[in-house]
Parts: structure tokens; C-alpha cells; sequence
């Protein structure tokens, strides 16, 4: 090696080793009030994200949390429907049970079996990539009730379609969560969900084919999420984000969104470490995340005077257009269903636009022949603020829905209404109660598979009104 060479090679383990120093004060070269903003555009895009992956850890990795579902890319059938003793997730329903893929597509495509579905029984299956996008739907609406087999392949699978495939669906991220819900008609009909849910498989494609299983991929050595309480003001959302990042490969339409959150060391294969931050940067970026969550509180606002609806937030990438502002306020309920599969008026104040109390007492008036129109059925659920949770209460109940309607009484005109209080509105009038908790709430309507109406807005929810 002539002397020449050698220092050109010690040059390169010199730069070698002070990548990390460059790293490390990669922040340095932008001024403060940049590194704010652009933290702040980083946490509106990837909270929603980091919030999925807290539930999928508690599903499919941490064996010791009571929200533990099982292995990934297998399928976890919940025979039975929320309670308030389920946390994980905010503003669950509570009248279609579960069943949950924790769906990993590194390796090879998966492929989804379903048995037939009785008819007049609704059932789907979302699929949520890592963005927390829905984007893909199977089910009575989109594939029918009949048996079949549905392929679900990661954002690097080539190929043509299978024999006895009866669609692909491709997902631009490498982990999904796929939620199933299968319709109950009433608690004596869970028999039937039992043997329905049963009767829905997952397998890799080369076991549907009957071929070699490919090389599986390397084991994930799964970063530990943080509370939710955390993710408002922990600059950790940051370290996690870039986590998830890994397994989703920049679309065309982030490039440039992903060289702006460069400057501050987010994206795949970055590490972002906030104890390394200048006093001056550390500021920066929390302040941005102030920022954030006062544009949040503005958003929340508009959603709770209907400004802003549940079917604009929940949607695929090209129906949201990549707002990721909607996508944030999502949060608020995580993996909700876009619109077109079911629509979610929500109760946030009554008519005079006072915010919701379990200390007062509401009326819900549906007119004669102005029920909810819905293909499927519809659904009122009570959630308790601010934890967005069910609430319990004496007679178990959590929701009323449209599988009730023959055991409660009708008004004297054939409209319905119902009585929405703390306390029982008296035994001859319980069939129409949701009971509310003692202090601040909301109620999500639901209606599943909605009918034009309700999607062209011919159909309006009527307002809760407080009782004198």
C-alpha cells in the first residue's frame, strides 16, 4: 500500500467514524424556528401512526398486556363485544364481535379465507396499513357474503394473481391490522358468530399454494411504545416514528415531506436520540408539538360542532388527499371505518350547543319513517370523556341499536325516542334507555353499510336535545 493510499484510507475511517458526530448536530444546521416547524408538520403526520403501533403492540407483542391478542399473521377471533374493561382502544363499538390479523408481509403475501355468511348477516374485514389509512375493504359490501379467498401482498410483492384468488390487495406498508366485525343480532345469536368467526382462516401463500415457503424474514426487535398520556409531550413519538418508518417505504407523493423531516433526523433508518439535542433544539422541538396540539384543539372543535365529520378522516391516502391533520383527529376514534362502509354522526353537544353531561338528562328523536338509513343496521354507543371509553352502568347496556327496535316501544305517531340520562328514565321506559355517565360525554352513531341518503346528507341526524 503506497503512502498515498493509506491516507486516503485513513481519511475514509476518519469520516467513518465521525458520521455519528454529524448525525448527532444534523439539527444544528437549521435554525430554531425551522427545526419548530418542521417538528411540529413531523408530529401531526406521525402521531396517528405511532398511536396504531401502541395498540398493535398490546395486541401482537406484549404477552403480558391484557389487551393481548396473539401471534402476528394469525387470526384472533374475540367471541363476545367490548365492555368497559376494554382500554386499548378509544370509542370501540360494542354490537360487532372482533376478530383481529396482526398481518406482517415481509416475507411473502397472506391469504384470507372466509366462509359464506348467512344472508342478511353484515360482516367486513378493514385493512389499516402502518399510516393508519384504510385502504382496502372486504365484506358484504364490497365482496359479498359467499366464501372465498382474498390475497393480501406488502408494498414489494410482484406477481400475478393466484388460481382461487379472488382479489389481491397490496398495501404500501409491511405491517397492517385487519379488523374484522361480524354482525350480532342479539346475545342469543352468539352461537352463530362463534361458528362464523371459526370459519375464517389466514395462511402464508405458499402454504395456500402447496409450495416452498420462502425464507422468513428477520425477527423485528420491536421498540416498547409509550402511554398515551406520554405521546402528548415526549419527544420519544419521535424515535418511534422513525421505527415504523422502516417497514413503510416513501411513497412518490412524501418525497419531499420525507427530505424536510431530514433536516431534523426522522425517517427510515435515522436515529433520532432527544437527549442528544441542544438545549436550543430540545425547545424547538417541544414547542412545536405545543403548536400541534393547539391546531388539534381547533380541529377537535370543529368536529364536535360537525364542521368537520368522522367520513372526512377516516378514508384511503387519495380520498384523504394526505391530510394529515384529518388523519390526526382520527385519533380520537382510532381505526374507525370510512364512510362508505359506515358513517359515525357524532353527539358531542345537545341542541343549544352545550357539550354533553351526565348530570343533565337528553332526548334523541327519530320522526316516523327518519331511522337511520342503513343497508346493514345502525347503532347509538355511549363513551365516557375524556377517555373516549364505554361506560358502565346498571342494566349492562352500552349501546342501542337496530336489532332492539322489536322490544321497545315506539311513540304514539310511529317515530322512536330515546332517553339518554344517568338515572333510569322509569322500568316502563328502559327499553329506550342509554344510560350516560354522571359527568361529560359523547355518542357515536353508527350506521353501518349506510344507504344514499345518509352519504348525500338527504338524510340528517336529528339533535339531542336536553330535557327542562
Amino acid at each position: 500500500m503506497t503512502r498515498l493510499t493509506r491516507l486516503i484510507a485513513l481519511g475514509c475511517i476518519t469520516a467513518l467514524l465521525a458520521l455519528p458526530q454529524i448525525q448527532a448536530h444534523a439539527q444544528d444546521k437549521i435554525s430554531a424556528a425551522e427545526a419548530r416547524a418542521i417538528a411540529k408538520e413531523a408530529y401531526i403526520y406521525g402521531y396517528p401512526m405511532v398511536d396504531g403501533y401502541r395498540i398493535q403492540y398490546g395486541y401482537f407483542v406484549d404477552k403480558t398486556d391484557p389487551e393481548y391478542k396473539g401471534q402476528w399473521n394469525e387470526i384472533h377471533n374475540i367471541p363476545r363485544v367490548y365492555t368497559p374493561e376494554d382500554k386499548a382502544v378509544q370509542t370501540p363499538n360494542s354490537d360487532t364481535p372482533y376478530s383481529f390479523i396482526g398481518a406482517d408481509l415481509r416475507a411473502e403475501p397472506l391469504v384470507l379465507t372466509v366462509p359464506e355468511i348467512p344472508e342478511g348477516r353484515y360482516y367486513s374485514i378493514q385493512f389499516i396499513d402502518a399510516y393508519t389509512f384504510n385502504f382496502a375493504y372486504a365484506g358484504s359490501r364490497t365482496t359479498g357474503n359467499e366464501a372465498g379467498s382474498i390475497m393480501l401482498a406488502g408494498p414489494n410483492w410482484n406477481g400475478e394473481k393466484p388460481q382461487g384468488i379472488k382479489k389481491v390487495i397490496q398495501s404500501e406498508t409491511e405491517i397492517n391490522v385487519l379488523i374484522y366485525r361480524t354482525q350480532l343480532f342479539d346475545p342469543s345469536d352468539i352461537d352463530n358468530v362463534k361458528k362464523i368467526q371459526a370459519g375464517y382462516k389466514v395462511e402464508p401463500l405458499s402454504s395456500f399454494l402447496g409450495t416452498a415457503a420462502p425464507t422468513p424474514a428477520p425477527a423485528i426487535d420491536y421498540i416498547k411504545p409509550i402511554s398515551q398520556e406520554e405521546q402528548k409531550s415526549s419527544l420519544e413519538v419521535f424515535t418511534i416514528l422513525n421505527f415504523i418508518l422502516q417497514f413503510s417505504p416513501t411513497v412518490p407523493s412524501e418525497k419531499e415531506l420525507m427530505e424536510r423531516f431530514a433536516k431534523i433526523g426522522i425517517g427510515a433508518g435515522k436515529t433520532f436520540d432527544p437527549k442528544k439535542l441542544s438545549p436550543e433544539m430540545k425547545k424547538a422541538f417541544e414547542e412545536g408539538m405545543v403548536d400541534a396540539w393547539k391546531e388539534f384543539s381547533d380541529g377537535a372543535k370543529l368536529l364536535a360542532e360537525g364542521k368537520i365529520t368522522a367520513g372526512d378522516v377516516f378514508g384511503t391516502r387519495a380520498s384523504m388527499k394526505n391530510n394529515y391533520f384529518y388523519r390526526w383527529l382520527a385519533t380520537i376514534g382510532i381505526w374507525g371505518n370510512s364512510k362508505h362502509e359506515a358513517m359515525y354522526p357524532i353527539y358531542f353537544t345537545d341542541a343549544s350547543g352545550q357539550k354533553l353531561n351526565g348530570a343533565n338528562r337528553y332526548t334523541l328523536h327519530f320522526p316516523k319513517g327518519k331511522l337511520p338509513p342503513a343497508h346493514a343496521f345502525w347503532s347509538l354507543t355511549m363513551y365516557q370523556l375524556p377517555e373516549s371509553l364505554l361506560v358502565a352502568n346498571p342494566i349492562d347496556r352500552y349501546l342501542i341499536n337496530s336489532p332492539m327496535l322489536p322490544d321497545m316501544k315506539m311513540d304514539d305517531d310511529g317515530g322512536l325516542t330515546l332517553y339518554i340520562q344517568h338515572e333510569s328514565p322509569g322500568k316502563n321506559m328502559e327499553s329506550n334507555w342509554l344510560p350516560a355517565p354522571k359527568g361529560p360525554f359523547s355518542s357515536y352513531l353508527r350506521i353501518y353499510w349506510p344507504k344514499p341518503d345518509a352519504l348525500t346528507g338527504k338524510w340528517n341526524p336529528p339533535p339531542v336535545k336536553q330535557v327542562p
